[in-house]
């Protein structure tokens, strides 16, 4: 498929509702538990998402449009969820994710980005360059990648109790 953002925010857009609809109202089991060691629950998978549409996506979107010369971007901190989540609801961070999604979707769109500004870069602090479209591109398949992690820590909740059905069942057996 050919990249275009009209077709990236078909996904963005729908990212909330998604897992609204995966995530509402379920029991905390399901909200908190995770695959063990140092993986994530569907709950700090919200949190994440939430300081990602704080702090990264549009604002590494602005940098590339400015018109600084120094388009650096500041490191993403991927834990910042642990301590900016505490204490909040799934229901809370469902719809606070719902929110900030829907303004950035909204700032997005109100760029009315040209396919001459796809090309234009900014510095990554572990890849160096990259462009807006890389950068909108991972946005989608950062929601899509996400979605599916955390159906994955829901199903292994089941692993064991699948019996020998695990055998038809990929999500329990591949990493």
């Amino acid at each position: 498929m050919k990249f275009s953002i009209e077709k990236s925010v078909e996904i963005l857009e729908r990212t909330p509702r998604v897992l609204e609809e995966l995530l509402n109202d379920l029991s905390d089991e399901w909200i908190t538990s995770n695959e063990g060691a140092d993986s994530w629950s569907p709950y700090d998978i919200m949190g994440h998402l939430i300081h990602g549409e704080k702090t990264d996506w549009i604002t590494r979107m602005q940098i590339i449009l400015s018109g600084r010369e120094d388009k650096s971007f500041e490191p993403f901190d991927r834990f910042a969820q642990f301590k900016n989540s505490k204490g909040k609801s799934i229901k809370l961070l469902l719809d606070e994710f719902k929110q900030l999604r829907k303004k950035n979707i909204e700032t997005l769109n109100s760029a009315n980005i040209t396919s001459d500004q796809l090309n234009l870069t900014g510095i990554h602090p572990e890849f160096g360059e990259v462009t807006l479209e890389q950068l909108i591109a991972t946005w989608v398949v950062h929601d899509l990648s996400h979605i599916v992690q955390i159906s994955r820590v829901m199903a292994m909740q089941y692993k064991d109790e699948v019996g020998p059905w695990i055998e038809y069942l990929p999500i329990l057996t591949r990493k």
